[in-house]
């Protein structure tokens, strides 16, 4: 409202400058590190990074696994050349498929720190942010990876550390054993969540919230372009259910139950033209409602995607949630509403 009223331009950049820092920021779980609720994931082209950047996203979340180390340092690469502060934004990485000998892969104390070392050199950068464990290693102690996860945050190599696809007991595992020994906790779980993925996001991390201060960073808030409207009729050539290794996407979308989540998308798409958004926003204002969601990563592969993103509803009344709720049919319940 008060962007609307003024016109003089420098009230207007400072009352930006202050809407990107009190309302687009939040902090990662229970910790003090302030990130942007929407940032970029996957693979990452300049000129998406700069618009995305200038519009007050922080995040940047990658992997030595994507494109076999590639992203990180074509990542590192645009960093170097915009050469904005280091401390202005926030680099995350995942740990755990490395390379193709067996001590490549996993949370062993040799790949964690070897494997770390390796993201870094890619990034050309002196530390990340956040470094993620990417799945739990059931080859690997918790012990073991706690102490090696403490060690690289000791090192100035991380500022933090979390977990991805990882289960509710796995990361109270790695809590209680940080406790125990006077180590140091993971504050923040990467997840999938969308309309028809739920649970984990809604019930289980919300008590690790409130118990231990671990925050979500989740993704696919699209469901891999389903939500978008793309495949309501069939499976066109250009998308990424036609293309080679997405197979899964195929036949998901080709499924009964696939069928009837489109159904439910159209229905969406309804709503979303009632509210005057998009469908895409829609979603991604939906996942941002959830208690201990700290960020929602973007997957974009354009500009008019991104600015379409990033114009997210700036708060999901009570009213839209009950009616989208209504009409998925699928609110998981918590414990404390099965025994009730």
């Amino acid at each position: 409202l008060a962007l609307r009223q003024t016109n003089d331009q420098k009230t207007k950049c400072l009352l930006m400058k202050w809407f990107v820092s009190v309302l687009f920021r939040r902090n990662l779980g229970k910790s003090g590190l302030r990130v942007s609720c929407l940032g970029l994931g996957k693979l990452m082209a300049e000129n998406l990074m700069a618009l995305a950047y200038e519009n007050g996203v922080n995040l940047f979340d990658t992997a030595e696994v994507y494109a076999s180390g590639r992203a990180e340092i074509t990542l590192g690469n645009i960093i170097k050349k915009k050469g904005w502060r280091r401390s202005s934004f926030v680099i995350t990485t995942k740990i755990y498929w490395g390379g193709q000998a067996e001590t490549e892969r996993g949370l062993s104390r040799k790949h964690i720190i070897e494997g770390l070392r390796g993201s870094l050199s890619r990034l050309q950068l002196d530390y990340v942010d956040l470094v993620f464990a990417n799945r739990n290693d059931v080859n690997s102690p918790m012990e073991e990876i706690v102490r090696a996860m403490t060690f690289v945050i000791n090192q100035g190599m991380a500022m933090y550390w979390g977990t991805s696809r990882w289960s509710a007991m796995e990361i109270m595992e790695a809590y209680s054993v940080a406790r125990q020994f006077n180590l140091i906790p993971p504050v923040c779980e990467q997840a999938e969540y969308h309309y028809f993925q739920r649970d984990k996001v809604e019930v289980q991390l919300p008590e690790l919230y409130h118990k231990i201060g671990v925050g979500a960073m989740t993704w696919s808030p699209l469901a891999c372009g389903l939500i978008t409207g793309k495949y309501s009729d069939g499976v066109p050539e250009c998308s990424r259910a036609a293309m080679k290794g997405y197979q899964w996407l195929k036949e998901r979308v080709n499924s009964e139950e696939g069928r009837r989540q489109l159904a439910k998308i159209k229905e969406l798409h309804l709503l979303a033209d009632r509210l005057g958004c998009t469908a895409a926003q829609l979603a991604i204002a939906w996942c941002l409602r959830s208690e201990g969601v700290s960020s929602v990563l973007l997957g974009v592969s354009n500009t008019d995607q991104l600015l379409e993103n990033l114009g997210i509803l700036s708060q999901m009344t009570p009213q839209t949630i009950t009616e989208i709720d209504a009409l998925l049919g699928n609110k998981p319940h918590s414990k404390k509403e099965t025994r009730a």
